[in-house]
């Protein structure tokens, strides 16, 4: 495991005689190269389970909790960005999120906790994008073979092998142009569904529409919460650091930018997706939009060519959002392996990068075959992992760096978003855990359906 950052004098020169930051976060892109990061990262497949979190909270909260959590985020990441500036302009440039955390806060303990969040975060998108992506290529070859014999855990490998391939790119800059793709990807499919939920909604096999919450206050509030934290999660990424140190120094200014667009992509396909899914679906939205389009009984309610298409700009974007969060693990790996001094591509450095990456991702794979049910995970992991270092840290780094005035307005705001959303996780987390729990009896290990 890498070790705490210590307090060095010539913090260029460690910079330089460290392999992670040389070859993995190699500071070489423009603004853009990091807002196709930052959107790979923030708007995914995730956002078609929108109409499902406003299931849990209706129409009214459900647009509040959306537009408040988008408020905070953009605010939190503008914040983080601020302390990065600063930090470099002290003769302290952070790459890290943990080595950041640990410098401003000033305690060898956080650098361990940030450490382990992310890596939790990292490694569980890892999974699920695997296994969301063998499950993509199921629903593609159920509708060509419909008595077919090939069993999820075998898509799931197809795709592992895939990402193996992909690992081998050995820089986060090198994936600009993947991602690039990605965020045309992630548009093409949010208008995708948009219309045919339209069409579904005006069609004469539209289903009733219910919009009535839980009948039970205390179900309500649980699921108010489990949907919160699902909001969380979408808006989540936990790399900022790591993606701000892609950009060629300095880069004062460049991050608000490439937040600006990433943002201007996820508010015209996260309102898009969550208001036409919920207007068609109601309170009988899917965890996954595209199921409640392709009902287990009666006809389509979506063109076949329109969701086949859906189904393969997902399964594409999966695989760039696989390798952004892939990106900490590989600098951790190198940081440990790679030999600085003899190139990225020497062979003293490649094999080692070829087998730890690959060993990195048959984990994954495998824990995704194995444990198919990652539906009810993301709730979870939105609460405990994305809530406490996108909605929490931020504020208390930026208040640590900054010392503003307790007289002033940025104390306050910063202090409230602290209280509230270490409270809302805390509910977030038990209401998620709850519903894991409920859920339980459906799980099966390798079982060749994903539970929702």
């Amino acid at each position: 495991m890498a070790e705490p950052p210590e307090r060095d004098p010539f913090p260029e020169f460690r910079l330089d005689s460290d392999a992670g930051a040389t070859f993995v976060l190699e500071s070489k892109g423009k603004w853009w190269h990091a807002g196709f990061h930052l959107t790979t990262a923030i708007v995914g497949p995730t956002i078609l389970t929108l109409p499902y979190a406003f299931r849990g909270l209706g129409w009214g909260l459900g647009f509040l909790c959306l537009t408040v959590l988008g408020c905070v985020t953009f605010y939190s990441y503008s914040l983080m960005s601020k302390v990065l500036e600063h930090c470099e302009k002290a003769g302290r440039r952070h790459i890290r999120f943990r080595e950041l955390a640990a410098d401003v806060l000033g305690s060898g303990w956080m650098f361990y906790f940030v450490i382990f969040i992310q890596t939790a975060i990292n490694t569980g998108v890892g999974i699920g994008a695997i296994l969301l992506g063998g499950e993509c290529l199921k629903i593609m070859y159920e509708n060509l073979s419909p008595n077919g014999s090939l069993k999820l855990y075998e898509f799931i490998a197809m795709v592992t092998v895939v990402m193996i391939v992909l690992s081998q790119l050995p820089s986060f800059h090198s994936l600009r142009h993947i991602n690039f793709a990605s965020l045309l990807l992630c548009l093409g499919y949010t208008f995708l569904v948009v219309g045919a939920c339209i069409n579904a909604g005006l069609s004469k096999n539209a289903p009733p529409r219910d919009y009535s919450l839980e009948p039970s206050g205390s179900s309500r509030v649980f699921s108010a919460f489990t949907s919160i934290s699902i909001i969380a999660a979408i808006f989540g990424n936990g790399i900022l650091p790591e993606i701000q140190a892609t950009l060629a120094p300095p880069a004062t200014g460049k991050m608000v930018k490439g937040l600006l667009m990433c943002y201007a992509v996820a508010f015209l396909t996260f309102y898009s997706a969550a208001v036409s899914g919920y207007w068609v679906f109601g309170n009988k939205s899917n965890s996954n939009i595209l199921k409640s389009l392709m009902p287990d009984e009666g006809p389509s309610l979506a063109p076949t060519i329109v969701l086949g298409l859906t189904v393969v700009f997902v399964l594409l974007q999966l695989l760039a959002i696989g390798l952004v969060y892939s990106q900490v693990a590989y600098e951790i790996m190198e940081k440990q392996s790679a030999d600085v001094k003899q190139g990225m591509f020497s062979k003293r450095n490649l094999i080692p990068r070829l087998i730890l990456r690959s060993l990195y991702v048959i984990f994954c794979g495998f824990m995704a075959a194995m444990l198919p049910f990652f539906g009810d995970i993301s709730g979870v992991v939105g609460a405990i992992g994305f809530i406490p270092l996108d909605f929490i840290l931020p504020m208390l780094l930026y208040n640590m760096t900054y010392k503003p005035s307790r007289s002033t307005l940025t104390y306050w705001i910063n202090l409230s978003i602290i209280i509230v959303f270490t409270g809302v996780g805390i509910m977030g987390s038990f209401s998620s855990i709850r519903k894991l729990v409920l859920d339980a009896n459906k799980f099966k290990l390798f079982s060749s359906d994903v539970v929702d």
